[in-house]
């Protein structure tokens, strides 16, 4: 019965898995696809860059969210607290979240991907 709060704290993280899970099933179905297929998915990627014989597109996600005020306990103390960001005592707090997806491409099918940012 001691270890009760501990099983339920992993078992909130499992639900969190970082990457999630069904957009890793997405993008490893691109892998073997062509350029074109990849931009009629994708759309239009935000920058590219070739060297080494391998061309990257890179795609990015990003959302700004605000949580209520009042405090709040997260990873790095009280938020929205005392003057926490120049917020006054029961202040509201503001997140940023992105993520980058990186695909490499070698003679015009895609090789590989990768996952940049905070909320991929």
């Amino acid at each position: 019965m001691r270890n009760l709060p501990l099983l339920a704290g992993l078992i909130l993280l499992a639900g969190c898995a970082y990457p999630n899970p069904q957009h890793v099933a997405s993008l490893n179905a691109m892998i073997g696809k062509s350029e074109t297929d990849l931009v009629r998915a994708y759309g239009v990627p935000v920058r590219s860059v070739e060297t080494g014989g391998s061309k990257f597109l890179a795609y990015s996600d990003h959302k700004i969210e605000s949580f209520p005020d009042g405090p709040y306990w997260g990873a790095y103390g009280w938020h929205g607290g005392w003057g926490w960001r120049g917020y006054g005592p029961w202040g509201s707090d503001v997140e940023e979240f992105t993520c980058e997806t990186t695909f490499e491409l070698k003679e015009g099918v895609v090789k590989g991907w990768n996952l940049r940012g905070n909320a991929c």
